[in-house]
This record gives structure tokens, C-alpha cells and sequence, in this order.
């Protein structure tokens, strides 16, 4: 296996400069999004709207970090949700095994916990019916009121590994202000993921029905944040300073993502 991941980081650098491939990848991305390529895809029955690969990248971070909290601002049809949920299920079933222990999905501890401003009630329906039900839990809010931020650090409290997706509102102030008060939350090695970074990326007229667009999305949210970050300084919530920096090679694996420059690990 160590052969093989040593194969997989020469293959991802040469990828990175790889002109070609590179650009190929972005003229796909474009039409794709056109398309709504993303709206076509479930998880376990629900609607999830992600590009496929992202959620390839999710697994294998979910499999490495083995958090015991995933937080996720925006919820719409809720496959997002239940793809962390069953990724936190599995872990859960792994460390069973390795124990040799009999798992009680009454008592998972492991959790995912989403916000969003308007949860519509047929959605809310199906997830609370889903069989991961049982490691949800829902916030209805604006993921940037006040009450809202509290209670989700409050949630937060007595988990040890934290990690957070960030993928409502598209304004760069509001994933701003979703930074800010969220960034902190991820522990040590763990990830802050924003998703939507793409639209820095695309053609202006992409969306004229959005107040989102170029100059105003969530990538240039992040590059304020880690602005801020190298220059003004933040404090995670358990005390230490807090750096993120961009995970370039999850970006340099997928080629196609929504995400670019959004996979931010926490390194300190």
C-alpha cells in the first residue's frame, strides 16, 4: 500500500503540470455546470446535488480525520447530510469490528449537524424518516445570526475531532462571516471544506439570477479568511492559534470539483 500511495502523490504532481489535462478539465467543468450536471446525482435515495468527485474527496477525508462531528451549513434536499452520516456510520462499524464489539445505532456518537435558513417541511419529512436519522440533528437559522452560531458551538462542545462544510448562501460576506464563525470549531488535522469556490472561476454571465458572481463568491471569502488568518490572527475554539492552509493536491486528484482552493486543512 505504501508503494501504491507513493504511486498516487507522483501521479497527482504530475497532474499539477500537466497544461493539457488542466485545461480540458476546466472547459469540462464549465459546460458541466451549464448542464447542471450536479442535480443529477443521490445518496441513498437522496438528492445530494455534488459533483461525484467532491464526494469521492469527502470520503477519504471523513476515512482519514475519523471526526465524531461533521457540522454542514445548508442543507436543501439533505443528501449531503445523509452521505455524512453514513460515512460517520461506517467508522462507527469499523472501530465495532476492530473491537469486536455489537454496534447500537441508538448510541452513535458520532454525528452530523446541519443549518439552514429554511428547512423546507417535505425535506425535513424524508430525513427524519431516512434510516441515518438517528446521527442527525437540524438547526433552522441563518447560519450568521448570533443564536444560531451559539448553539452550533454549543453542539460542538465535548467533541473531539470537528469537522465543518460550508455550503449555503454564496455571497462572499456571508461565507465571510460562515469563516468566522466556524473555522474555529475544526480541530487539529481536520478540514474546513467550502464548497461553491468555483464560481470565481466561471464566466461572469454564469449566474445573472444569483447575487453571487465573480469578485463575490465564496473564494474570495477564503482568501480574505486566510488573509486574515497570516495577518491579523484567529484563535481556534480550543485555544491555540489557528492556521488553515489549502489542500492543493485534493484539488490537483480531482480535476473536476466545485470546490477549488475550498479544501482547507487545519495545520496548527
Amino acid at each position: 500500500m505504501s508503494d501504491f500511495r507513493e504511486e498516487s502523490r507522483e501521479r497527482i504532481a504530475a497532474i499539477r503540470d500537466n497544461t493539457l489535462l488542466q485545461a480540458d478539465a476546466r472547459a469540462l467543468t464549465n459546460s458541466s455546470i451549464s448542464a447542471q450536471y450536479s442535480y443529477n446525482f443521490f445518496w441513498l435515495g437522496r438528492p445530494i446535488i455534488q459533483y461525484p468527485q467532491d464526494m469521492i474527496a469527502l470520503q477519504e477525508i471523513i476515512w482519514e480525520v475519523r471526526p465524531d462531528l461533521i457540522i454542514e451549513t445548508g442543507i436543501a434536499h439533505g443528501g449531503s447530510l445523509i452521505l455524512s452520516a453514513s460515512l460517520l456510520a461506517l467508522l462507527d462499524y469499523s472501530d465495532a469490528v476492530q473491537a469486536v464489539e455489537v454496534l447500537d445505532p441508538r448510541t452513535a456518537r458520532r454525528r452530523v449537524l446541519g443549518v439552514d435558513i429554511d428547512i423546507r417541511a417535505h425535506n425535513r419529512a424524508v430525513i427524519e424518516a431516512h434510516p441515518m436519522a438517528h446521527r442527525i440533528d437540524m438547526i433552522q437559522g441563518s447560519s450568521i445570526d448570533p443564536d444560531i452560531i451559539a448553539r452550533v458551538h454549543a453542539a460542538a462542545q465535548g467533541h473531539e475531532r470537528v469537522l465543518v462544510i460550508l455550503d449555503s448562501n454564496h455571497t462572499h460576506d456571508h461565507v465571510l462571516a460562515e469563516l468566522e464563525a466556524y473555522a474555529p470549531l475544526v480541530s487539529r488535522g481536520s478540514y474546513c471544506i467550502v464548497f461553491d469556490t468555483v464560481v470565481e472561476d466561471l464566466p461572469e454571465d454564469m449566474f445573472p439570477d444569483r447575487p453571487w458572481g465573480k469578485g463575490d463568491n465564496p473564494k474570495t471569502a477564503v482568501w480574505e479568511y486566510l488573509r486574515r488568518l497570516r495577518e491579523e490572527g484567529r484563535a481556534a475554539a480550543d485555544g491555540s492559534p489557528l492556521q488553515l492552509a489549502i489542500d492543493q493536491d485534493i484539488e490537483a486528484k480531482l480535476l473536476i470539483t466545485v470546490a477549488p482552493d475550498g479544501y482547507l486543512r487545519r495545520v496548527k
